[in-house]
């Protein structure tokens, strides 16, 4: 469904040839819209801009669409939708049960690359971003059409394994009985006994080979170690109500297999050269090379995500590759695109994008430490919010919180200001839609029923149904641009303009035609509130 705003801008174009820049009135005796286009093409022309406003007004049949165009100013034009239009597309969108939301033409399938913890390792506040954005895009582009496919890039290979199973070893540790937390406790005896033990050190370098050769001991203690990690992964999953499953497990060790066959065809192909006795890709604009294999033989981050995006686009068929991580690893994902693309592993008509988030901040302003300078766990993170509200709640304050902002930005994790039902928050916006579920509760209890919106007489109605017409049009916006905070800002929007509304414009107390209108208001706006937090993964809750 094409929102009413794209239809006006669209008609106004094929008579002017231009766009016609068209922005929300600043007033309402100023209509709903109005655009600058005269003035522009006055200046072009070398006329009198209020003679052009004039002839494209003369020249422009909107009818069925608006109000006769009104000229203001210098040339500025002003237009006022037809408050039965207003009705009628809010009454088909509250029929809809996308509310909406369209449905593209082009659907596509998209790899979105989230959460990514390391196993052993419980997740902390690294993970808390990546995991809410991701989670938030998968949403929005599944609702629009297009297939997704969550990758979780697990850290789950490399040498770190070698002193955790050596020191499981020493310890003769029961694996059975070990979780998550455990798991990290024994990372750090591990570490510090690496550190300290030059034996041990042999000993685990030693456990790595046993890893890599498939010794069966060695991979049951990775495997338990694995299983563990899951464990853990799922519940806090299952807390944050995001949509990552074990189907969507795709960790570094997936791809061990791939790395000799790609280091040899980039080699054979002249792809990549050595260097100083390691195989490189020297990338155009890029000072440092990416590593394909280090001079020791051994493979890194470089060729392993080169492995991915191979396997991404020839055996899922990917059109669109994003990839969810800290803002600090930009320029590494832009020389695993530079390299992809030269190796023809990235084909010209895949889009593939790095969304970099900034950090989470302390109350002073400084990333989140714990007190002796260590990561914060996340699950720690989700009690300081719940200290505040109940898990409902708290989850909203959190997710929106996170997404609000631009996501470059770095943002203060301030537990007691984001569980607020006041001001820009999710649970103000989760107060509205309980407000809406309310009205709509009595009216039930009443016996009184919407038969569809007819009347917009007011102002504050007529801004609040222009407003519903513009969801789809946000949504669309957020998957194109991936920018999740103008979903947010459009909710609180809506949350606002629903409160000036039910102020100034009884609903239960009204009669007629005109209750069963702003009833329908009330509706709709439930509606839109509901499904635009389920894009935020929030949950819309009935009463607060």
């Amino acid at each position: 469904m094409s929102s009413l705003s794209s239809q006006l801008s669209q008609r106004i174009e094929t008579v002017t040839g231009t766009d016609p820049e068209l922005r929300p009135a600043t007033k309402p005796q100023f209509g709903h819209f109005q655009s600058n286009v005269a003035l522009r093409l006055a200046k072009q022309e070398g006329v009198n801009p209020r003679d052009v406003a004039a002839r494209i007004v003369a020249d422009l049949d909107l009818d069925d669409l608006c109000e006769t165009p009104e000229i203001a100013g210098p040339g500025f034009i002003n237009f006022r939708l037809r408050s039965g239009v207003l009705a009628a597309t809010v009454t088909a969108q509250l029929a809809d049960p996308r509310a909406g939301i369209p449905h593209t033409s082009k659907p596509q399938r998209v790899i979105i690359d989230y959460s990514s913890p390391n196993v052993a390792k419980q997740m902390h506040v690294g993970h808390l971003r990546t995991t809410i954005i991701g989670d938030c895009f998968n949403r929005v582009l599944t609702a629009l059409g297009h297939t997704v496919i969550p990758q979780n890039h697990l850290g789950d290979w490399g040498r770190q394994f070698g002193m955790l199973i050596e020191q499981i070893a020493d310890e003769h540790l029961d694996l059975t009985i070990l979780d998550l937390a455990g798991a990290e406790a024994l990372y750090r005896r591990a570490n510090a006994h690496l550190a300290s033990d030059e034996g041990f050190a042999a000993r685990a370098r030693a456990r790595v080979v046993a890893l890599q050769s498939g010794d069966p001991e060695t991979l049951a203690a990775w495997h338990r170690l694995i299983e563990i990690s899951l464990a853990g992964f799922n519940a806090t999953y299952a807390r944050m109500n995001v949509l990552l499953t074990d189907d969507d497990i795709a960790g570094e060790s997936s791809y061990n297999e791939m790395l000799p066959a790609i280091a040899g065809d980039l080699e054979a192909r002249g792809v990549a050269t050595m260097d100083n006795g390691a195989l490189v890709v020297f990338a155009e604009g890029f000072e440092a090379p990416a590593i394909i294999r280090n001079s020791a033989g051994g493979y890194g981050y470089d060729i392993t995500d080169l492995a991915a995006i191979r396997h991404r686009v020839d055996t899922l068929h990917a059109d669109r590759i994003i990839y969810v991580t800290d803002a600090r690893q930009h320029h590494h994902f832009e020389l695993l695109f530079a390299v992809a693309r030269m190796a023809g592993y990235l084909p010209a008509g895949v889009v593939a994008e790095h969304v970099g988030y900034g950090m989470v901040l302390g109350a002073d302003g400084t990333p989140i430490k714990t007190r002796d300078g260590g990561t914060v766990p996340l699950e720690s993170l989700l009690d300081a919010a719940e200290e505040h509200a109940s898990p409902q709640i708290a989850l909203s304050a959190i997710k929106y919180a996170d997404l609000s902002n631009s996501l470059q930005k770095d943002y203060v994790f301030d537990a007691e200001r984001m569980t607020r039902t006041i001001g820009d928050t999710g649970p103000y916006l989760q107060y509205a839609h309980s407000r809406c579920a309310g009205i709509l509760g009595e009216a039930r209890a009443r016996g009184i029923d919407s038969a569809g919106i007819e009347v917009l007489a007011e102002p504050t109605e007529q801004e609040l149904a222009l407003w519903l017409t513009r969801f789809g049009e946000t949504v669309q916006v957020v998957a194109d641009e991936l920018t999740p905070h103008k979903l947010c800002i459009y909710l609180f929007e809506l949350a606002t303009k629903f409160s000036s509304f039910y102020e100034k414009c009884p609903v239960l107390k009204s009669e007629g035609a005109v209750r069963a209108s702003r009833l329908g208001l009330v509706a709709a706006t439930k509606q839109v509130l509901a499904t635009g937090l389920d894009l935020l993964g929030i949950e819309a809750p009935e009463r607060m």
